[in-house]
């Protein structure tokens, strides 16, 4: 496959706001992939190179020789051309990257130059997210999309799902299971403004029973265990263990040695009431620290029997079971409203974010939003992306300051913006974002700078209001920061509806 038939696509689909259009266009593309392409052609749609570091970066791309006139490089040449340079090291790999960059951006186009430029900085947008990925491998290979979002989720991986559908079909998706030692993407929380619309949204009509669970603000984890073995993962399924032995060691005493548990590491103050955000999220980046304390709210596998598809009442039994009171999460199960009134104010009293209330009868649908866990904070808060930063003036002067926000578009893949702040940053704050937000840099124009939408932002505000002024016709009231969140990915940020949500 030439590299001009998947940066064509992928204009295509940067260019349309159908997602039917969208889908379309990757299923064409995916057809058209020869087997050992598949993976390629998936990564590259979705905007990254199979190469976790090239050693590129703006400046190594600033001077590009003059582009071809004719396309000619293919998919797999380009993949072949980067694993070359990510080999690059030592004495001399300077100037033989130089060299292999000028090879590579010699034989592109200049549509193929400004593309190749996009991925390796990570600038392509071009709207191709999971789940439209997803949507086209079972349109190409002729598989349930059930398959392929299930298949994907356990193996926490499109890229690897999409080359078994599209070489292996439906049976080839049945091979992917839960496996312990191996994390799958998270079940997340949707968001509601009160109480009472978390339990109507999570419960519908028949205002059945729910758990409430007490609100953590700590590090999500997912713990694997398989005899002596431990694995503690991110949300993001990014392997913490060796700076969680607490966590590791509490794993190990529980009464079982083949598990998956969903929960949260947190620190605490000695009185048990939970220390700043930044404390505890400051584990994920080394191994010292302030101590954290495991707490667990789910479990997906037990000594053999995978839990998945159990309803959540069933879970929870497994749950408890398992792990001590003093290492779950604080739950009432409760259909009386005004019980789990009380519960939320007991939570906010003991300096917890709100709560969560979840369906008892869901399965646990992992890697997915949607109405079955349903969060509540008195406060609202967004996890939005940046967009671009002011220069600050006065006191701020020499700072980046005032921040664009933007929601998410899962239509297009784009963000939306919906405002700008400067308020709750702390000198340390600021020192950082300018260090942070020079090195996303992609342009600048008077006293803006542009940046790559890559840094996700945690933003208190008061409501949202109708406005013209900016493109999503709306406006967040009073947003400040609350903290930035570089456990997030932008894909995970909250979308236009949800800040829809609260008009």
């Amino acid at each position: 496959m030439l590299l001009s038939d998947l940066v064509a696509t992928s204009d295509a689909v940067s260019s349309t706001r159908s997602r039917k259009a969208k889908v379309a266009a990757i299923a064409t593309l995916l057809a058209a992939a020869a087997p050992e392409e598949v993976e390629t052609v998936t990564a590259y749609l979705g905007g990254t190179l199979r190469q976790r570091r090239t050693g590129l970066g703006w400046r190594g791309l600033s001077g590009l020789p003059e582009p071809a006139d004719v396309p000619t490089l293919t998919v797999l040449e380009v993949h072949e051309a980067f694993e070359s340079i990510a080999a690059l090291a030592g004495a001399g790999s300077q100037a033989a990257r130089a060299a292999a960059v000028a090879d590579l951006f010699g034989r592109a186009t200049a549509a193929e130059q400004a593309w190749l430029r996009g991925v390796v900085t990570g600038a392509v947008r071009q709207g191709a997210l999971d789940a439209l990925v997803q949507e086209a491998v079972a349109r190409a290979a002729g598989v349930p999309l059930t398959s392929v979002r299930r298949a994907a989720m356990l193996a926490g991986s499109t890229v690897r799902v999409t080359v078994a559908a599209m070489t292996g079909g439906e049976e080839a998706l049945t091979g992917f299971g839960l496996e312990v030692g191996r994390p799958v993407l998270p079940m997340l929380a949707s968001s509601a403004p009160d109480l009472a619309a978390a339990l109507a949204k999570a419960t519908g009509p028949a205002a059945e029973p729910v758990s409430v669970d007490v609100k953590l603000d700590g590090i999500r984890i997912q713990v694997h265990r398989d005899g002596d073995e431990v694995l503690v993962a991110t949300r993001t399924l990014e392997d913490i263990t060796a700076r969680l032995p607490e966590v590791v060691a509490v794993a190990r005493a529980l009464p079982a040695s083949r598990f998956v548990l969903d929960g949260e590491a947190l620190a605490l103050d000695e009185d048990g009431r939970p220390r700043p955000f930044q404390e505890t999220a400051s584990r994920t980046a080394q191994h010292a620290g302030v101590a954290v304390t495991p707490y667990f709210f789910d479990v997906l596998h037990h000594d053999g029997e995978d839990l998945l598809d159990a309803p959540g009442s069933a879970r929870l039994a497994a749950l408890d079971r398992l792990v001590p009171a003093e290492h779950r999460v604080p739950r009432l199960v409760t259909a009386d409203p005004d019980a789990a009134r009380f519960f939320l104010e007991d939570a906010l009293r003991a300096g917890h974010e709100g709560v969560v209330v979840k369906n008892l009868a869901a399965p646990y649908d992992a890697g997915r939003r949607g109405a079955a866990w349903v969060k509540v904070k008195p406060v609202h808060t967004l996890d939005l992306v940046v967009l671009a930063v002011e220069w600050g003036s006065g006191r701020r002067e020499g700072w980046l300051s005032n921040i664009h926000l933007g929601a998410r578009d899962p239509a297009s893949g784009a963000f939306v913006m919906l405002g700008k702040t400067f308020k709750g940053m702390t000198d340390e704050m600021l020192a950082w974002q300018t260090r942070r937000f020079l090195e996303l840099e992609t342009a600048r124009s008077s006293y803006v700078v542009h940046v790559r939408p890559e840094q996700v932002v945690e933003v208190a505000f008061d409501g949202v209001q109708r406005s013209s002024r900016y493109p999503g016709g709306m406006a967040l009231r009073f947003a400040r920061v609350v903290r930035y969140r570089d456990d997030k990915a932008p894909h995970e940020a909250d979308t236009v509806e949800t800040v829809r949500g609260f008009l």
